[in-house]
C-alpha cells in the first residue's frame, strides 16, 4: 500500500497543551475544581514539568511548566477578554490557542455552572448561540428566525486560559461561508459580515 496517498483518518482530539505558572495550583483547579482526574505528571530534566489530565472520551488536556517561561500576555498569547464581557473583543494573536471548550450535555450545563460559582469560579450567564448562516445563503434579515444551535458559557483558569462548557442542542445546518484571507476579504471581494 502506497502510504503517500492513503486518506489520513483522524480520531477526535488526543491531548492539548497549555503553559501554566504554577502546576500545583493548576492541579488544583483542574481537579478539585474542575474534576478532571489527573493521568500523568513528570519532571523535564532541568526545565520543567508537563502533567495530563483526562478530558472524557480519549481526550487529554495537557500543561507544561518551564522555569524560564515568559509571562502571560493577553491579547498576545491569551484572549484579551472572557467571551461577554464589556472590556472588548476576545482576540489573540495568530499562532495563540484562544480556548479550550470542554462538551457537556444541555441537561446538566446549568447545573455545572452553579457548581463553578458555589467554587468561586467568575464565570460568563449561559447563553445559546444560534445556527448562523452568513453569505449568499443567508435569508433576509427580517426572515431571520433565531435557531439555538449549542448553548455554552465561560470561565477562566487560574493563569487566564479561557475555558468554555459546550452543548449541542441540535445539530448544526451543513454551512460554511467563504473564507477571508490575511486582510480580511472573501474570494467573492466581500468582508465579513458587518464591516
Amino acid at each position: 500500500m502506497n502510504t503517500s496517498s492513503a486518506k489520513i483518518e483522524l480520531n477526535g482530539v488526543h491531548h492539548l497543551a497549555l503553559v501554566c505558572k504554577d502546576m500545583a495550583r493548576t492541579v488544583d483547579f483542574y481537579t478539585n475544581v474542575l474534576g478532571l482526574r489527573l493521568k500523568k505528571g513528570f519532571d523535564l530534566p532541568g526545565y520543567g514539568q508537563h502533567f495530563f489530565f483526562d478530558m472524557g472520551n480519549g481526550s487529554e488536556l495537557a500543561f507544561f511548566w518551564f522555569k524560564d517561561a515568559e509571562p502571560a500576555q493577553p491579547g498576545v498569547a491569551a484572549v484579551k477578554n472572557i467571551v461577554g464581557s464589556r472590556q472588548g473583543n476576545i482576540s489573540s494573536a495568530h499562532g495563540s490557542m484562544d480556548h479550550v471548550a470542554f462538551s457537556v450535555t444541555a441537561d446538566q450545563i446549568h447545573g455545572y455552572r452553579e457548581q463553578l460559582v458555589a467554587k468561586g469560579v467568575e464565570c460568563t450567564p449561559v447563553v445559546d448561540h444560534n445556527d448562523e448562516v452568513t453569505g449568499a445563503d443567508a435569508p433576509p434579515h427580517n426572515d431571520a428566525e433565531p435557531r439555538p444551535w449549542l448553548q455554552s458559557f465561560y470561565f477562566l483558569d487560574p493563569d487566564g486560559i479561557m475555558l468554555e462548557f459546550c452543548a449541542d442542542l441540535q445539530p448544526g445546518r451543513a454551512h460554511a461561508d467563504l473564507p477571508v484571507n490575511e486582510h480580511g476579504i472573501k474570494t467573492d471581494g466581500s468582508a465579513i459580515t458587518g464591516c
